[in-house]
């Protein structure tokens, strides 16, 4: 269902502000939407091998090659429109607002952001915490 014209405005409106607010973390946001070249390349030569064990495996009354074909193009797809790659990675918010880069803790990541989580409320309190904070500051 397409948004009205007021809805379209105000996600524009939430767009602009949130570029002027922190346009470091909106250029990630829009790049780590679009699949990359190489990985869409890599992703079509996998569903191709895929389609290829399907059909020898239907061809020559091999069911489970068929299948194994099938779960290999599932899988490939599901790969290459996954936005998380190891490269592509964001990093954190901090409790500040702040963004922390990805590689930067190391191995204590996973553990750091459960630690946060908890002591700060769910993600959805704290989007809450920042909205009203800004709304606060006229970041408008």
């Amino acid at each position: 269902m397409p948004l009205s014209e007021h809805e379209q405005r105000m996600l524009d409106q939430m767009e602009r502000a949130l570029s002027a607010d922190d346009p470091k973390f909106a250029s990630q946001m829009r790049a780590a939407t679009r699949p990359r070249r190489g990985r869409l390349i890599i992703a079509g030569l996998g569903m191709l091998g895929g389609l290829g064990l399907a059909l020898v495996g239907v061809m020559n009354d091999f069911i489970w090659l068929g299948v194994a074909g099938f779960v290999v193009m599932v899988a490939v797809a599901a790969w290459a429109f996954n936005g998380s790659s190891a490269g592509a990675s964001l990093g954190t918010v901090q409790p500040d607002g702040s963004v922390k880069a990805a590689g930067a803790s190391g191995a204590s990541r996973g553990r750091g952001l459960r630690r946060q989580s908890r002591r700060s409320g769910t993600f959805m309190e704290r989007l809450e915490e920042r909205w009203e904070k800004r709304r606060r500051d006229g970041a408008w």
